[in-house]
């Protein structure tokens, strides 16, 4: 099996290898969208985990300690995991889905009046 980057690799060529990890060990069984709501909820705490306690200016620091690095990397890739498989189980087509999800960000956060801006839409 060839390596995986960012650069060469498509989200459908991960979403195979999630699709094949979970059929070889016939888990597709217990991934029913709560479950795996859950478990992607579940995976979403570890990480968060990481940085709790930790003033908004220091996050970053455990990224730059190898050990913890390793950890963090370990929990985004179950996040990551958990919503692919979420979407080959629902039969999500993700890229159609996030440019849906951006067109409808931009409308709510136009440039002009988010930029710079952590408001909610509600309150721009």
């Amino acid at each position: 099996m060839k390596p995986m980057s960012d650069a060469q690799t498509t989200v459908g060529e991960i979403r195979a290898r999630v699709l094949a990890f979970a059929r070889e060990r016939d888990w597709e069984q217990f991934h029913s969208p709560k479950n795996l709501s859950m478990a992607l909820a579940a995976e979403a705490g570890e990480l968060m985990e990481h940085f709790l306690w930790t003033e908004a200016k220091d996050s970053a620091a455990p990224l730059a300690d190898a050990k913890k690095r390793e950890q963090i990397e370990d929990e985004i890739a179950d996040v990551v995991i958990y919503a692919l498989e979420f979407a080959n189980i629902g039969g999500i087509d993700l890229a159609k889905a996030i440019e849906a999800k951006l067109a409808k960000n931009a409308a709510k956060y136009p440039v002009e009046k988010a930029r710079g801006s952590a408001k909610k839409y509600t309150e721009l």
